[in-house]
């Protein structure tokens, strides 16, 4: 399952006071989670702010499914398999030969012969069904390669998204921790503070700073990778990949008995039923080859000596004494018997990925459930409770601190349980098929 993550460091945030020269105003807290095409969003650099509009997850989907390689690469697999059903179907050439016996013109003789095989045993359409269902294979391939680009798609314009809003967090916060430090130092210059609150307002600082750094340069890692999947450049795409989505919209959560239903049409499951289709017409293709082909000449033979043509007409059979292709007839078999306990051991699995996908989509929808309406209302109402009560001397700035840190701390999980749940909807999205969970979007 593709994963994506949120760092820890967005704990640092939780270090930044703000004064005014009057009173201690309220820290200002980030705003709700939302990222929209009229947001820029910094990077490493303002040069290598984006300037091509926002992308949504359909137009990533498209230009991925379009042109990424992996996915081109199992197009011309189908395409070259379909090839080999043509030339199963075609029949045997025949073949001209000619005979000169005596090298003196007067008792020459002469002989043209054209000879055909001819098939038997239904070898022709043994072949033919034989190449029909290794082309339902290579279809199965392609259609479950096309599920795994959409489920990386998927999962990498989510990271682009979440780091996106972290980029966005971080330099408010720095911001904040910028103003907060010069005025603290005023206020140590003035005699109202200790020194040590100008310390302490630096040292946030400094974490911030190395917060906005990272987040930025994980936004173009993230950036790079669903460049990715389209092809693109890996260095020079990654300023132009910016994703427009609403974070605070979840995956809706299927139920269990209707996503396992579609379990037996997934796309390695109807890989893994062909293969073995795939087997057995090639079983009955050795069969066929026990059967002897029957070759039938007819030709003229010109006798100088005798000085007139005789007709010739014959047939060859081969005896299949030694060679009854008994061997490729067992390994046939054997490869068969070989796809059926494959088909077994990918039902199981797919049944275990499938179960722990759902169980952790579950899990995350409830805990950002939970965080988004009861534990963040509650931090957000204790840090500002906490403080009004800091400037009007009932509690202290440690107290402050701690608010704000248990709030920063809600948002991170929050957007962590988010990224999870969209991470397992896409692995969801990627056992069952291309088009069985494509209800979920995060653009919207």
């Amino acid at each position: 399952m593709y994963r994506v993550s949120v760092s820890s460091g967005m704990l640092a945030l939780a270090l930044l006071p703000v004064w005014t020269d009057g009173a201690v105003a309220q820290i200002v807290a980030p705003p709700p989670v939302h990222v929209s095409e009229s947001k820029s969003v910094p990077t490493a650099s303002p040069s290598s702010a984006p300037s091509t509009p926002a992308l949504t997850l359909p137009q990533a989907l498209e230009r991925a499914l379009a042109a990424n390689p992996e996915l081109s690469a199992a197009r011309r697999e189908a395409e070259a398999v379909a090839a080999t059903i043509r030339q199963a179907g075609v029949i045997p050439n025949p073949n001209v030969s000619m005979a000169v016996e005596d090298r003196r013109r007067d008792t020459r003789t002469t002989a043209f012969e054209l000879s055909q095989p001819i098939e038997l045993g239904g070898k022709r359409a043994a072949r033919v069904a034989a190449a029909s269902r290794a082309y339902d294979t290579a279809q199965a391939e392609l259609q479950a390669k096309a599920a795994d680009i959409r489920a990386l798609v998927i999962t990498a314009f989510f990271s682009v998204l979440l780091e996106q809003e972290r980029v966005r967090l971080a330099n408010a916060a720095l911001s904040i921790a910028q103003r907060g430090t010069d005025i603290a130092g005023r206020r140590v210059m003035a005699g109202k503070v200790s020194p040590v609150e100008e310390t302490r307002a630096r040292i946030a600082e400094a974490g911030v700073r190395l917060e906005s750094q990272q987040a930025a340069s994980d936004l173009i890692l993230a950036r790079r990778k669903l460049a990715a999947t389209w092809g693109g450049n890996a260095m020079g795409m990654q300023a132009a990949v910016q994703v427009d989505g609403n974070l605070n919209s979840l995956p809706p959560e299927p139920s269990w008995d209707a996503i396992y239903a579609q379990l037996q049409d997934a796309p390695l499951m109807q890989r893994a039923r062909t293969e073995i289709q795939r087997w057995q017409a090639q079983v009955d293709v050795e069969k066929s080859k026990r059967i002897p082909d029957v070759t039938v000449s007819l030709g003229m033979q010109r006798n100088n000596e005798l000085g007139r043509d005789q007709a010739l007409f014959g047939v060859s059979i081969p005896l299949p004494v030694f060679d009854r292709n008994q061997g490729n007839l067992l390994e046939a078999l054997r490869r068969a018997d070989k796809a059926g306990d494959e088909l077994a051991a990918v039902a199981i699995r797919l049944d275990g990925e499938l179960a722990q996908a759902y169980t952790t989509l579950h899990n995350a929808r409830e805990q950002a459930r939970v965080l988004r309406d009861d534990i963040l209302p509650g931090a957000q109402s204790a840090y500002d409770a906490a403080a009004r009560g800091f400037e009007f001397g009932k509690f202290s700035f440690l107290d402050v601190l701690d608010a704000q840190r248990t709030l920063l701390q809600t948002r991170t999980q929050h957007l962590r349980a988010m990224a999870d749940a969209y991470a397992a909807a896409a692995e969801i999205d990627r056992v069952l098929g291309v088009s069985a969970s494509a209800s979920f979007n995060p653009s919207k």
